[in-house]
């Protein structure tokens, strides 16, 4: 089977809506308010806190895989994950990343420069209480991102704290907890006509304002 394809010719045609500087926060974080809301609101929109999150690992490549955003305030964007996993050996030896958004149906993206830390361990174990019976289980019964040998060493370990926690409230594994991203650089991008698109980028000063620049397409 011939493994080929020319995509060439396949193209879009943005013309939504505009991004114009008069019409844009001093602070960033207020434009991502207002962009997640309309993503939310968008029935072509599915799962809008899906992001892409790119690190560069400890064998030296980057790379991209999707997270959800579980909450993001005044100070950063916060995500869950096991910290011993590829992505959290990553964080933990290069706390610099990238976090993605991109919402075709709105001819959107919103791409963010920053440095991830760990949120508070108090702050983990309260989301953690918020998650599914099985959700929990999983984060005691998979070691993200080791090999492993089939999906039945998988289902034996979910049974085996199942049993263990059957009588008693499942607690936070230690490994596993939230990060927060501190942007360094916010930029919103909105599909134009032409290639044209705009491109706004916000930027964090000395003095904790935040520098705004067109972009070229």
């Amino acid at each position: 089977m011939e493994i080929e394809k020319d995509l060439g010719n396949q193209r879009e045609i943005y013309q939504k809506d505009a991004l114009l500087e008069q019409n844009t926060p001093e602070n960033p974080i207020e434009l991502f308010r207002d962009w997640y809301a309309a993503a939310e609101e968008d029935d072509a929109v599915h799962e809008a806190n899906a992001m892409n999150i790119a690190t560069v690992g400890v064998d030296g490549f980057p790379k991209n895989r999707m997270v959800l955003l579980k909450k993001f305030t005044w100070e950063g964007f916060i995500f869950y994950t096991n910290y011993q996993s590829e992505k959290g050996k990553a964080i933990e030896a290069n706390p610099k990343v990238c976090l993605s958004f991109f919402w075709p149906g709105l001819e959107r993206q919103i791409i963010i420069k920053g440095t991830a830390n760990k949120i508070a361990p108090n702050l983990s174990d309260g989301y953690f209480e918020s998650r599914p019976e099985g959700s929990k289980l999983g984060t005691w019964a998979s070691n993200q991102s080791e090999v492993i040998p089939s999906r039945e060493l998988l289902a034996e370990r979910l049974a085996t704290f199942a049993q263990k926690f059957s009588d008693h409230e499942i607690p936070r594994p230690k490994h596993w907890g939230g990060f927060i991203v501190i942007p360094k650089s916010i930029e919103f991008w909105q599909g134009r006509p032409n290639r044209m698109h705009d491109r706004l980028r916000y930027t964090i000063q000395p003095d904790f304002n935040w520098l705004k620049e067109r972009l070229a397409p």
